[in-house]
């Protein structure tokens, strides 16, 4: 038999007592059977174990480890069933990670690109104050050098002269040199009287005015990376209109950003958005279907039933919030208010929305109230002709007017296409229209983050559009332009950019990221150039298809050259630019340098007024078709601003039209966005 090896630190000892491992059922002390188990000290006990624990509550040993197991069993069904939250967590941080990567990069584009500009600004700058320099130098040498050839050579010829004269005075006089003498006296006489040009006819000054060091103090504030460290867990919601309101009276909600810790934010530049729903919708929807939003600085979210309630999310920009809105019908709903698409503290709220209280004796004078915004809820679905014995309209042709018919249900109208949802032919919410040279009609869909394409006839015939924040994705489609090359540019109101897409959808490329806040409308002009209008900083840009900025206008206010959340834009056969001023109730012209043409329009509901126009579209006759948002009816003027006709809708009416085109074939589209659906009616024949 093989001798055992043994290590040279082992002694003999340690080699020949061999210890048997305890088992499972053994005493780890004493070596004994386990039989028993002391609850006070939770542990095992054994015969000789007993003796120290006989004061202690004790239960048989199988009865404990049948416990013991259930506990460790719904300890460990607890925590697996936190894993797919954790997943939806770790999913959701990676995007938003990644998100936040892109956006970086994005930043870092157009920082690089924008300084890049601007020294390229600067080197043309350089050389035209070079060039300036030397075409000033050289005017004015050349005056001055003229100047001084002259006066030298009248001193060479003065000085010659004089010599010649000194020498003949050194001479004796004789009759032989008195011809000569007579000769030299006329040419001293000529030159004595002679005019010299001894004055300056020019002078030496050439300075430099450079103004730096107001453009190093705008260089140095140039550019701000705005953020905030606001998180939906935290901010929290308050004021009476999160749980009831008043029919047709604004009520307002104050939200309160807060950082991870629930310390206050103290800037502004969250993005919240507000949505009215029925309670139901946010405890049974899985698949997240939403009735309608209203985002920062958009003006309306749809009920369930399609009524519109006119709303506003006002930024503080102390870290506060306030969002204002009417609700036009009474009933019972939720208030869901969220921030980075996270619903906040609290969130959503319980809203009962109830009738005004009213007297007996004011029943029938002030049945309702007379808010601007319940106006503009109780006119909904109600036909300009319908209510207004005064109005004209005018045959489809626009030429002579005709008298109103007797027929109640005479409509323009040829078809309506859509309904509420996500699939093909569905909308959420559309908004901005495009009718395209190849016989195509595109539709912005905001809320299904899409752009759907149909034919003049009202077939579908394509869809694209991924949501979310990265480049070629779409957060929130809110306008739509073809260009003449066919390329499909949207203004994406929550990227904050303007996307281009190839004829078949597939993204090329974008612009304005870093210098929109909330493009609304795009179109594009005779110089193929992409007008964006930025509902939110009220502006409006112009930049060529390649991205680089040509030019803006615009602020925000009341005045000739100002806007309130302007919306859309189009454009005239003098490439002029028409906007429409939504909170202005009005429609500006610019030149495309951004000098006011004209201005038409006043709130209210009779023939060229508005309350709150959206979209607009321009005829071959130079003929402005504006979309009335609040009256819900479609208007047509002149080239001069001059009230013309309606359209009209009485049959199947209009509630809250947005972005409208005029089709190829003389027709009008227009989104119809509180039906869900877009409507074709006859305009030319």
């Amino acid at each position: 038999m093989e001798a055992q090896q043994h290590s040279p630190e082992s002694s003999s000892e340690e080699c020949t007592v061999l210890e048997a491992p305890p088992t499972k059922d053994t005493c780890p002390q004493h070596g004994g059977k386990v039989f028993d188990y002391c609850c006070v000290c939770a542990c095992a006990l054994c015969d000789e174990c007993v003796h120290d624990h006989k004061e202690h509550a004790r239960t048989p040993i199988g009865h404990a480890l049948e416990q013991h197991r259930n506990t460790l069993q719904a300890k460990q069904t607890a925590a697996h069933d936190r894993l797919p939250q954790i997943s939806d967590a770790v999913v959701l941080v990676r995007e938003m990670v990644q998100q936040l990567t892109n956006q970086r990069a994005a930043i870092e584009e157009d920082i690089v690109g924008s300084f890049e500009d601007l020294h390229r600004q600067l080197d043309v700058r350089k050389s035209v104050l070079l060039m300036e320099l030397e075409v000033t130098f050289g005017l004015k040498q050349k005056v001055l050098q003229a100047q001084l050839e002259s006066l030298l050579q009248g001193e060479s010829a003065v000085s010659s002269a004089c010599t010649r004269a000194e020498d003949t005075l050194a001479t004796e006089a004789c009759s032989g040199s008195l011809e000569a003498e007579l000769e030299l006296k006329d040419k001293l006489e000529e030159l004595v009287g002679c005019h010299f040009p001894c004055q300056p006819e020019e002078n030496d000054q050439l300075d430099l005015v450079l103004e730096t060091d107001g453009l190093r103090k705008w260089i140095h504030n140039l550019g701000t990376i705005v953020t905030t460290s606001a998180v939906a867990s935290q901010s929290e919601a308050m004021g009476a209109g999160l749980e009831q309101c008043i029919v047709g009276l604004p009520a307002s909600v104050t939200i309160v950003t807060r950082d991870k810790s629930g310390g206050a934010c103290k800037s502004g530049n969250a993005i919240l958005s507000a949505e009215v729903v029925l309670p139901s919708v946010h405890q049974s929807n899985a698949k997240g279907k939403v009735v309608g939003e209203a985002d920062l600085f958009f003006p309306q979210v749809f009920t369930p039933d399609g009524s519109i309630v006119d709303g506003e999310m006002v930024d503080r920009k102390n870290g506060t919030y306030e969002f204002v809105y009417v609700v036009p019908k009474e009933g019972e709903f939720s208030l869901a208010l969220r921030l980075y698409d996270q619903h906040i503290k609290g969130s959503p709220f319980k809203l009962s929305v109830s009738r005004p209280q009213v007297s007996p004796s004011s029943a029938t004078v002030n049945a309702t109230p007379s808010t601007g915004s319940s106006e503009g809820a109780k006119r909904r679905g109600k036909s300009p002709g319908q209510k207004k014995k005064g109005s004209k309209r005018a045959s489809s042709a626009l030429g002579t007017p005709r008298r109103k018919t007797q027929n109640p249900i005479e409509d323009d109208l040829i078809f309506r296409i859509g309904t509420k949802g996500r699939n093909k032919g569905e909308f959420t919410n559309l908004q901005g229209v495009a009718a395209a040279s190849d016989g195509n009609i595109l539709i912005a869909d905001s809320n299904n983050q899409c752009v759907q394409i149909f034919s003049n006839q009202g077939e579908f015939r394509s869809r694209f559009g991924v949501r979310g924040r990265s480049a070629g994705q779409l957060q929130r489609p809110t306008g739509v332009a073809v260009h003449p090359s066919g390329d499909i540019i949207i203004a994406d109101y929550d990227n904050k950019w303007v996307s281009i897409f190839s004829s078949d959808g597939k993204f090329k490329a974008k612009l304005g990221s870093g210098r929109l806040m909330g493009p609304k409308g795009v179109t594009v002009d005779r110089n193929g150039h992409v007008i964006v209008v930025d509902n939110k900083a009220c502006t409006v840009f112009i930049f060529q298809l390649s991205g680089k900025l040509i030019t803006k206008f615009g602020s925000r206010g009341n005045g000739d050259k100002q806007f309130a959340g302007p919306h859309f834009a189009a454009i005239n056969e003098n490439n002029e630019i028409i906007v429409s001023d939504f909170h202005n109730h009005s429609v500006k012209v610019f030149t495309p340098e951004g000098e006011l043409l004209l201005k038409f329009g006043s709130n209210g509901e009779g023939n060229g007024q508005f309350n709150a126009p959206t979209g607009v579209a321009v005829d071959m006759n130079g003929n402005i078709i504006v979309a009335d948002w609040g009256n819900s009816r479609i208007q047509v003027f002149d080239g001069s601003g001059s009230f013309l006709s309606y359209i009209n809708t009485s049959a199947d009416p209009l509630y809250g039209p947005q972005g409208l085109a005029l089709t190829d074939d003389g027709h009008v589209v227009v989104a119809d966005s509180g039906n869900h659906c877009f409507k074709v009616y006859r305009y030319l024949q």
